[in-house]
């Protein structure tokens, strides 16, 4: 079984996705307007320009996302966190920084008993992010 993540935005789905490519050195491999479906598809008036499906690998998932049409309301982020793992620590800070940039840290990276190296933070489109050297298995 595999399983991916897919995120729901309120019409910044592109701009979320061009934040993660530079950050996590990704590249997006697919993305389809709600315009671009097929005829014939139900299509909101109000949503033809919103990302209707988007991806890019993102580690070992595959980091999915669309934006809500207006009519469907508005999405909120919120009850989880992406969780990130990476050997190296710089790696890690680099990345925390960037994500952090434009959120808030809930807790600046930093040793723990679990990890030598632990933060959580959310980004600016409000994505949940802890991020970690892997320490001692628990």
């Amino acid at each position: 079984m595999k399983t991916d993540l897919h995120l729901v935005f309120s019409g910044k789905c592109t701009e979320a996705f061009a934040f993660y490519e530079k950050t996590f050195k990704s590249k997006v491999e697919f993305k389809m307007t709600y315009g671009e479906a097929p005829p014939g598809a139900p299509v909101p008036e109000d949503a033809k320009d919103m990302v209707m499906h988007m991806s890019m690998p993102l580690g070992t998932i595959l980091l999915m996302g669309c934006d809500a049409p207006p009519s469907m309301g508005v999405p909120t982020m919120g009850g989880f966190h992406i969780s990130l793992s990476d050997e190296n620590a710089d790696e890690v800070e680099r990345i925390f920084d960037e994500l952090k940039e434009g959120g808030s840290v809930q807790m600046p990276l930093g040793k723990t008993f679990w990890s030598p190296l632990f933060g959580m933070c959310t980004d600016k489109f409000g994505v949940e992010w802890m991020l970690s050297v892997p320490g001692q298995q628990m």
